[in-house]
């Protein structure tokens, strides 16, 4: 199971620093989906499936969804009408297309019952629940603060000037 891991995280840096490099902000999202997938296996493959799942469910579906639809209102007229036919090119879409490929045949190898075992151990909900809310929950409160830090600051940033 170690090589399930190792194969998932390669993909998860490999599909990150494609994100980074790319300059086209649907191919960053499409490879920022790959990314999200890897580390959803990596938690799977460390015995969290639970945390795999919310990284699935939250940040591959919702928020990529969300940043889709940004891109998508940004209507650019006739340039992105060509850019999108350049868009339907095989040729842009074999990275996305092979970190997924791989992704898809580790999660067969987990499904179709290799004899390793996953974990030793199973992380429940629960565990979870009490692991943030008792030793951690002063790292857990630093975080929210941060994060609202972080949502006043995008709100001055973002607001129009009234001059």
């Amino acid at each position: 199971m170690n090589y399930l891991f190792y194969i998932s995280a390669a993909v998860a840096v490999i599909a990150t620093v494609l994100v980074i490099g790319k300059k086209n902000a649907v191919h960053a999202l499409l490879y920022l989906i790959v990314s999200l997938l890897a580390v959803a296996l990596v938690f799977f493959s460390l015995g969290a499936p639970f945390v795999a799942m919310l990284e699935i469910l939250i940040y591959a579906g919702a928020i990529m969804v969300l940043f889709v639809f940004v891109i998508m209102m940004q209507n650019l007229g006739r340039e992105s009408a060509h850019q999108e036919s350049q868009w339907l090119t095989v040729r842009i879409w074999t990275g996305p297309s092979i970190l997924s490929a791989l992704l898809l045949m580790e999660i067969f190898y987990v499904l179709m019952g290799s004899k390793e075992r996953l974990a030793t151990t199973l992380i429940t909900p629960k565990q979870i629940g009490i692991a943030l809310l008792g030793p951690y929950v002063i790292g857990v409160e630093l975080a929210s603060l941060l994060l609202l830090a972080g949502l006043v600051g995008a709100y001055h940033l973002g607001r129009p000037d009234k001059h």
